[in-house]
């Protein structure tokens, strides 16, 4: 953190993040105890510049040293400018006093005016402060997926834990149906959609920014590099944030949030939701733009082992600096219920995206040997896709009308309700960093069935889980396994009870804020380090990187010019214990 003084001691700044500053009496000046660090090009120059006097000194005495100590720092031409006779009228002490109690006005100042025992807090030990995080991504509701729920559930729980939390996303259509009325005529006409943009709230008290960007395909942005910066910079201002937290690879607004922070002196931190390849012509542009736009991030998290070997060798990134956080689960939302099962009859639940990448074809040739195999066997669909398709001319061609239902597109509202219907899950999927659907399941109550890819060997412990390799042969061999004699022995409020220790919003949160702490405690790159960051993605890449980290570091100092911070108002931040307790109690009741 820097303050600039007033013009009268001339245009230097003080780097305070060593100071340590306390009230002696009300009438006397403030007494530095720390070292002062004064900038003048170089970094940490002239240290020990002032050394703290006892609070018997005489004020005289005092005043006279602190004015000698910043003369004599200064440089010739700068001493030529200096007011004269400064130092008999005692100019320079009244006016250090005036700038150190504005300072203490701010929100750093009050901060930094703790008992003198308190000491600096160290990057590994977390503390108690609250923080103001910025969570950026292009995936949010009202699109509902792993991503989404993710970034939702962890803000809410960093809510409850007292940090201020936005949601930075694009604009969406609204979720809500059409509008239709009759005209004069009797005419039945129908309104479009409309956006959700502007500044909206959910419950809990989140509050969520829809930018008005253009997406471009799979609700994602489209690239533009320097065009949204003005105004993510004016809601980083606007909000004070402090932290940019950035979700998934595959988000354009995630990638250049990073970015910007690094221009902007914040903190970044990026999660890592998916695990990508490294032979396909996208995985390579992909790894290659991650590469760069992370190279200043300050902590990366995944949400599984699997995802963080994957990402630090898609991104080159340093180990020491990324996590492990997986994912949780509310289980107070997943509770079995025994009485929606059918009598029996053994229901395969399936509830996932119907395309390629959730193994779809594989659910297509498992369905058919089944169903012959096992009489007493349905199958539940729930969700929707481009692959549907195929799953619907399988029913049709194999007679299966009366074992196979579709459910379509189920909400996550209704998700539990479609789970206590079943007794196994299945999953089918060709790759994923970590299954929350599995968890799911497994917590409404139903044993798993999973192909052995990715992270999902890492969710569930082996006797709540069976894995399969990903071909048909394995899946109908566990399965059929699983319907014989797993179900019996399965005791869906044990499993229920076992998930809600394992997992919680709670623990994820907790664990986030400690790398949050870490990163704030680290210190801002520089140009030239980011520089130097930049040109380590490649020859020709690391030049051409350079060249935009440039242009957009003069971006910042037009938008700079153009849009001053004192201009943008800052809100104030909410009563967050206050909106904690209503609701809690709206919980509650």
């Amino acid at each position: 953190m820097k303050v600039r003084l007033p013009e009268d001691l001339l245009t230097f700044f003080i780097d305070i993040e060593n100071i340590s500053f306390y009230m002696n009496r009300l009438k006397r000046c403030l007494i530095i105890r720390s070292e002062i660090f004064l900038h003048f090009g170089q970094h940490n120059t002239r240290k020990n510049a002032l050394r703290s006097s006892s609070t018997e000194a005489q004020p005289r005495g005092r005043k006279k040293r602190v004015e000698h100590t910043i003369v004599s720092c200064l440089t010739f031409r700068q001493r030529q400018q200096w007011p004269r006779g400064a130092a008999r009228n005692g100019r320079v002490g009244n006016l250090l006093q005036q700038s150190t109690f504005r300072f203490l006005s701010t929100n750093v100042g009050r901060n930094m005016t703790a008992e003198p025992s308190e000491k600096k807090a160290s990057p590994d030990s977390p503390t108690k402060r609250r923080h103001r995080i910025a969570m950026v991504c292009d995936f949010f509701y009202p699109r509902l997926g792993g991503v989404e729920m993710h970034i939702w559930s962890l803000s809410y729980h960093l809510l409850n834990l007292g940090h201020k939390v936005i949601v930075i996303t694009h604009a969406y259509n609204s979720p809500d149906a059409e509008v239709s009325r009759q005209d004069d005529k009797g005419l039945l006409i129908k309104k479009k959609k409309s956006k959700r943009t502007g500044v909206r709230y959910l419950p809990g008290g989140l509050k969520v920014y829809y930018c008005p960007f253009l997406p471009m395909v799979d609700e994602d942005c489209l690239p533009t590099f320097t065009t949204s910066f003005p105004l993510l910079r004016w809601i980083f201002i606007r909000e004070g944030i402090e932290i940019v937290h950035a979700h998934q690879a595959t988000s354009t607004m995630a990638n250049e949030a990073v970015t910007y922070a690094a221009e902007m002196g914040l903190a970044s931190v990026y999660t890592d939701h998916s695990l990508f390849g490294f032979d396909d012509i996208a995985s390579i542009i992909l790894n290659r733009v991650l590469k760069a736009t992370l190279s200043t991030v300050g902590a990366a998290i995944c949400v599984s082992h699997t995802c963080r070997d994957n990402f630090i060798l898609r991104a080159h990134m340093l180990p020491s600096i990324v996590h492990v956080i997986p994912n949780a689960v509310d289980t107070s939302k997943f509770i079995p219920d025994l009485s929606r099962r059918k009598k029996n009859r053994i229901t395969v639940v399936v509830v996932s995206r119907l395309v390629y990448r959730k193994g779809v074809d594989l659910l297509v040739g498992i369905i058919p040997p089944i169903c012959r195999a096992f009489p007493n066997v349905d199958f539940l669909i729930g969700g929707d896709g481009n692959k549907k398709l195929s799953l619907e001319e399988m029913v049709e061609r194999e007679r299966l009308h009366n074992r196979v239902e579709f459910l379509g597109y189920v909400p996550h509202s209704s998700v539990r309700d479609v789970l206590v219907r079943g007794n196994v899950f299945l999953n089918c999927s060709l790759t994923e960093s970590f299954c929350i659907a599995i968890l799911e399941a497994a917590s409404a109550g139903l044993f798993v069935i999973s192909t052995n890819v990715g992270g999902v060997p890492e969710v569930l412990p082996p006797d709540m889980i069976h894995l399969a390799d990903p071909n048909v042969d394995s899946l109908v061999e566990s399965l059929s396994c699983a319907i014989s004699g797993k179900i019996d022995s399965t005791d869906p409020f044990e499993f229920h009870r076992r998930v809600s220790q394992m997992y919680s919003w709670q623990r994820v949160a907790s664990e986030t804020v400690t790398v949050y702490d870490r990163v704030i405690a680290t210190p801002r790159l520089s140009l030239s380090q980011r520089l130097v960051r930049y040109k380590t993605v490649g020859r020709a890449a690391g030049f051409v990187v350079c060249l935009l980290g440039i242009t957009l570091h003069f971006v910042v100092l037009l938008v700079e010019w153009w849009q001053p911070r004192h201009s943008i108002d800052v809100v104030p931040d909410l009563c967050i214990d206050k909106n904690q307790k209503h609701a809690n109690d709206n919980e509650n009741s």
